[in-house]
């Protein structure tokens, strides 16, 4: 389901006659630019810019946008309020005593170190999103094959890719047909129901490969996938937007320079 998904939305997305190219130029920059920002206000922008080019011109629906942009900000958020509690400099802004022998403590220093971080992992996670939403994956690996990587690698993402959802499908009906048989009620039934699905996901898989190398010698394989991937049209235009695009988002990073939600800008 989570496949075809994100497949479908590619497939219908209003980019899809732009190269791919052009989608993985902007997207990888978007991501180097925000890792790379010593202020949080370079991913912010690039963050909100490119999820309205994602939602606008690619015409990927919002509500659909925002429930699969917040499972990895959920564990973007957790990984934040542990570093607001360890990283302990600057002024302390609050303060509380948890089990009479810990002390939790917030300062300026770790409010500015996670709300850098955080907008770091948000402005590339919405980049990401940007090239999984607006680009088939066929048109990677065939992209992929023609910057000359290596062939078996890109096989093997194929691979890779494709089994990864076929696992997550049969590990979900394990899962609902345990649940409907009461397998989660107690701990010690759960950490057997859990144990059972492992193992039957395991001899699935391998009964799952020894199928596909089946049915791909039933197909005369001779160690090389067919191309598919069909290229987008547009370069020359798309290609100049780009370039300006990740301009100016450089610019914008080098005059934020190191601005701090506290602080202001730190030379």
């Amino acid at each position: 389901m989570n496949y075809e998904l994100l497949e479908n939305s590619a497939r219908n997305s209003r980019l899809g006659d732009v190269h791919p190219a052009v989608k993985l130029i902007l997207g990888l920059g978007c991501i180097l630019i925000s890792v790379s920002s010593e202020s949080f206000l370079t991913p912010l922008v690039i963050a909100v810019s490119i999820s309205l080019i994602t939602v606008v011109f690619g015409g990927i629906h919002p509500r659909m946008y925002l429930r699969l942009l917040f499972i990895p900000l959920g564990f973007a958020l957790l990984s934040v309020l542990v570093i607001l509690f360890v990283r302990n400099s600057g002024e302390i802004l609050f303060s509380c005593s948890v089990f009479g022998w810990l002390t939790l403590t917030v300062t300026t220093g770790s409010i500015n170190e996670g709300t850098l971080i955080l907008s770091r992992i948000f402005g590339g996670m919405c980049a990401l999103f940007f090239i999984s939403l607006s680009t088939p994956v066929t048109e990677i690996f065939t992209l992929a094959k023609k910057c000359r990587l290596p062939e078996f690698l890109t096989e093997l993402a194929m691979l890779i890719y494709r089994f990864i959802f076929i696992l997550m499908e049969q590990a979900e009906m394990i899962y609902r047909a345990q649940v409907m048989r009461l397998g989660y009620m107690r701990r010690k039934g759960a950490a057997e129901s859990f144990g059972c699905m492992a193992g039957t996901l395991f001899i699935h898989s391998l009964e799952s490969g020894e199928a596909v190398i089946a049915a791909m010698d039933c197909r005369c394989y001779t160690g090389r996938y067919a191309s598919l991937g069909e290229q987008g049209v547009f370069f020359g235009q798309a290609l100049f937007g780009t370039l300006l695009y990740l301009s100016v988002m450089l610019c914008i990073m080098t005059l934020s320079g190191n601005t701090q939600l506290y602080g202001g800008v730190i030379p």
